[in-house]
């Protein structure tokens, strides 16, 4: 009895709470504002937030690190799903991103769980090589980029190249955050400067491209609809029948992509301040975490993955809402409603949150019994 109250007290200590209270303001604000848009969508978000907190407890207590040997199958498995989406996949509104399972009638999207495999595989690799002191040098960079770029390629071709490009940043901010030698950044942008035309020109489809003619010329009607929507909020938003933009269904989309503009028209200037303030003090905090455990690899690599991924999307999110990118179908990261962004995202800080609480012990020994044993 002892022994498991030890046990349960210093996993206790690892866990990083302050994590996941800072979570609880940022769905506050999204819950009110769903619930204000319409309750039958406030309702499925209540759902996603039971199934998002049984995925979180669920890859919390798997032990990682003691079958970190699944792993690398995780991740080629990732890859043939990706694969076959290609081969038949089903297809919805022009787009080849998603597997129906059969006699189920439910749709998998493997582009969005390539986010937690290839988060892990790097961990996997970087943590059995670790960095020089100046970092790595082209062949490990090479082999590391494999594994990024292998997958990227996969979902530009769905074609699904918001989502690539996020899986992309990610993998190459965490190489940056690693440790990577400088020359080999240099030369990265050099090279990638000398050949954007010819990317611009061969690489995207025409969609793609009218896509940035789009943001380039006049401003598109979502984005139009979004900007009136901030601007009438002010300083302080207005009140929810006076909050035309939304209620009058004159914003397209208002729970999910465009839910910034709504967040603006509703709670003002200083209701933006606020929730862009909340998404910086939470990534200052997961950069604080890898920074923190420079040794570790693993925390390292999750970490600093999950605030570039929150970086990413709430940078793109918000600056599409006012017209300075390009209309992507990036969600604000758990705020916009919907299903699948909460549940990957809490699958994360469940695989992060074991990774902190078990970093100092084993869960097993030998005999199948929990110790806690020192490493």
């Amino acid at each position: 009895m002892n022994n498991w109250f030890q046990f349960d007290r210093r996993i206790l200590q690892q866990i990083n709470f302050l994590l996941i209270l800072q979570l609880i303001p940022i769905f506050a604000i999204s819950s009110y504002l769903v619930y204000e848009i319409n309750q039958h969508l406030f309702n499925k978000q209540m759902i996603y937030y039971g199934i998002s907190a049984g995925a979180f407890f669920l890859t919390f207590l798997i032990p990682w690190r003691k079958l970190e040997w699944l792993i690398p199958l995780a991740y080629w498995i990732n890859l043939l799903l990706l694969l076959s989406v290609e081969l038949f996949g089903k297809k919805i509104l022009g787009a080849q991103r998603w597997i129906e399972i059969p006699g189920l009638g439910v749709t998998l999207q493997p582009s969005e769980f390539i986010k937690i495999t290839v988060l892990l595989m790097l961990g996997y690799l970087i943590s059995r090589t670790p960095p020089q002191k100046d970092g790595y040098e082209w062949k490990m960079f090479a082999k590391l980029s494999f594994y990024i770029l292998l997958p990227f390629l996969l979902i530009a071709k769905e074609p699904d190249l918001g989502t690539g490009l996020v899986l992309l940043l990610t993998g190459f901010g965490v190489l940056f955050v690693v440790g990577i030698q400088a020359r080999i950044w240099l030369t990265l942008i050099l090279v990638l400067g000398l050949t954007a035309p010819i990317l611009y020109t061969h690489g995207l489809k025409p969609y793609q491209k009218q896509r940035i003619a789009n943001f380039m010329g006049e401003p598109s009607y979502h984005v139009q609809q979004s900007m009136i929507a901030i601007g009438s909020g002010g300083l302080h938003g207005q009140k929810r029948e006076e909050a035309t933009q939304t209620q009058l269904k004159f914003l397209p989309v208002s729970s999910t992509d465009f839910i910034f503009a709504y967040l603006g028209e509703r709670l003002g200037f200083q209701g933006m301040m606020i929730t862009i303030s909340l998404y910086i003090a939470l990534i200052l905090h997961l950069m604080f975490i890898a920074m923190h455990n420079e040794k570790d690899y693993y925390v390292r690599v999750f970490s600093s993955g999950i605030a570039f991924l929150f970086f990413i999307y709430m940078t793109v999110n918000i600056l599409m809402t006012i017209g300075l990118a390009p209309v992507v179908g990036l969600p604000l990261p758990m705020f916009s409603h919907g299903g699948t962004s909460f549940i990957i995202f809490s699958i994360l800080f469940g695989i992060l949150e074991n990774l902190l609480a078990f970093r100092f012990y084993f869960m097993y020994n030998s005999d199948s019994k929990i110790t806690m044993m020192k490493k």
